[in-house]
């Protein structure tokens, strides 16, 4: 396993109501992204397919094969654009700036279809109460751009976490990947057997995608903007058995019996003596439970 990083790096700070109206608007841009990659790229099983990845700029795509090609799309907020880029060499872009998400949606349908792109989508947003359609969702939007940037300094914080966390997996586990549906960040490993049906449930998903997602039993991770005021760290295990809640962790986190999983508070993590260490205490002890629990 490679050496732990430990607390010269500092943490990023973005509080959870600070940046509300931002994270709304690039939910749903992210949101019309990736679908474009889930309609273009293989599928795969538990629905990676559809996720997005930290990239040295923002959140992309990675590269996605196509019919004509390879394209892919990249969130770059350190110039606050979505670059989408062929491997002919074509390169487009559209800006991320306070407009409708219905302007943001015609702009990338424009620029697909000017690359040879794939974009009829389900055009209407997952995982969200009220779901407007993109192209009926006509509001002034919000987009500070500092709050973006901010948002993915925290995703690479946590990316770094998951990414060590990971080398410990034996047997079969996911990258470290986001799902635009809920923007979380997460990292899972599986004991190989098959698990109860989920029972479903999720604002505006079908079932089926909640049923094939947790098919087999599981231990999750990651990190996601809510949960505390900075965001938090979270883990669950699916099925969840008896003991699980009562799992040993750090002083900093605690179980959240509305969300039915632990929470590490990221701004405990932030204000740790040694944040990275504190985090990998979090994804053990509740991993380890999960296995030992489930009789991995």
């Amino acid at each position: 396993m490679p050496e732990l990083i430990t607390a010269s790096i500092p943490r990023t700070a973005l509080r959870v109501d600070d940046w509300a109206p931002t994270r709304r608007t690039l939910h749903m841009w992210l949101q019309i992204v990736g679908k474009i990659r889930m309609i273009n790229a293989p599928a795969l099983n538990h629905w990676w397919h559809v996720t997005l990845a930290v990239s040295p700029r923002g959140l992309g795509t990675g590269p996605v094969t196509d019919a004509r090609g390879v394209f892919d799309m990249e969130f770059d907020f350190v110039s606050h654009r979505l670059v989408v880029r062929r491997d002919d060499g074509r390169t487009e872009s559209v800006p991320l700036e306070g407009t409708s998400v219905a302007a943001f949606y015609h702009g990338v349908q424009q620029v697909a279809e000017r690359l040879g792109i794939d974009a009829r989508i389900h055009a209407e947003p997952n995982e969200v109460d009220p779901a407007v359609p993109f192209a009926q969702d006509l509001a002034p939007a919000t987009y500070v751009p500092e709050h973006a940037t901010a948002f993915w300094r925290q995703l690479i914080d946590a990316q770094r976490d998951l990414a060590h966390f990971r080398t410990g997996i034996r047997g079969k586990a996911s990258p470290v990947h986001f799902f635009w549906g809920a923007l979380d960040l997460a990292v899972t490993s599986f004991s190989g057997r098959s698990a109860p049906a989920h029972p479903g449930g999720v604002p505006n998903c079908p079932d089926d995608v909640m049923v094939e997602s947790y098919s087999a039993e599981l231990s999750s991770a990651g990190f996601w903007p809510g949960g505390g005021a900075e965001g938090a760290y979270y883990a669950y295990a699916y099925p969840e058995l008896p003991g699980y809640r009562e799992t040993r962790v750090p002083d900093e986190a605690y179980f959240d019996t509305d969300l039915g999983e632990f929470l590490l508070p990221a701004e405990r993590v932030r204000l740790a003596t040694d944040p990275a260490a504190l985090v990998q205490s979090f994804l053990t002890a509740t991993f380890d439970s999960a296995r030992s629990l489930a009789k991995w």
